[in-house]
């Protein structure tokens, strides 16, 4: 009489643990999400098709369709992703020297703008977005790393590492030069050079605001 069987794995004779729908459903998002990402960074937002991110991603169109109403929607998870990696970056970067905390903030300007370095980077977050997304949306998914900033500006006043203020106004005009400045280098012909003066310009900035505690 036939009986039924569980599966084992190969030679081990232990019962194989098949993938659940979830993880199956998350799997699928991973492929679809770094398909995409690398299609966005090398030829760009416009030129990429959902076909090449499906047969990129080895998914049908409909499980594209499953998990992102469309190109916008697949571009902004991108973003948001990319903005997640580079408020990891800050932080470290924070953390590094987090007894300092004017420093601190500093530093974590550094990691934002040196992460203008990377074209892929770049061609995503600073060159795409503004037209696939919009500014709006932009400050939406990147509120990450304003929000650092706020926080590390009101640590900084918190620890008189500098003079007594409203955090909101001098977090909000960091992270828009940051903002302009990181365009500027990713545009420019030498990168590195316009990196060197930005932070130079940025260095003096910082150590007159600490001066003037």
């Amino acid at each position: 009489m036939a009986t039924a069987r569980t599966a084992t794995d190969s030679g081990a004779g232990r019962p194989r643990v098949r993938p659940t729908q979830r993880e199956r459903s998350d799997a699928t998002v991973e492929d679809l999400l770094d398909a995409a990402r690398t299609l966005f960074a090398t030829v760009g937002y416009a030129a990429t098709s959902l076909d090449a991110v499906c047969e990129r991603a080895g998914v049908t169109k409909g499980a594209l369709y499953h998990h992102f109403a469309g190109k916008k929607q697949l571009f902004s998870a991108v973003y948001t992703r990319e903005q997640e990696r580079l408020s990891a970056r800050i932080t470290t970067a924070y953390l590094a020297v987090a007894a300092d905390p004017w420093e601190a903030v500093f530093e974590g300007c550094r990691a934002y703008l040196e992460a203008a370095l990377d074209p892929e980077a770049q061609r995503i977050t600073l060159f795409d977005a503004p037209g696939a997304l919009g500014w709006e949306a932009m400050r939406d998914l990147g509120v990450n790393c304003r929000e650092q900033t706020r926080k590390g500006v009101a640590r900084a006043i918190e620890q008189g590492a500098i003079s007594p203020r409203p955090a909101d106004p001098l977090a909000s005009m960091l992270y828009g030069g940051l903002s302009e400045s990181a365009m500027a280098i990713a545009r420019t012909a030498d990168p590195q050079a316009a990196l060197r003066d930005v932070l130079t310009d940025l260095r003096k900035l910082f150590d007159a605001l600490a001066a003037g505690n």
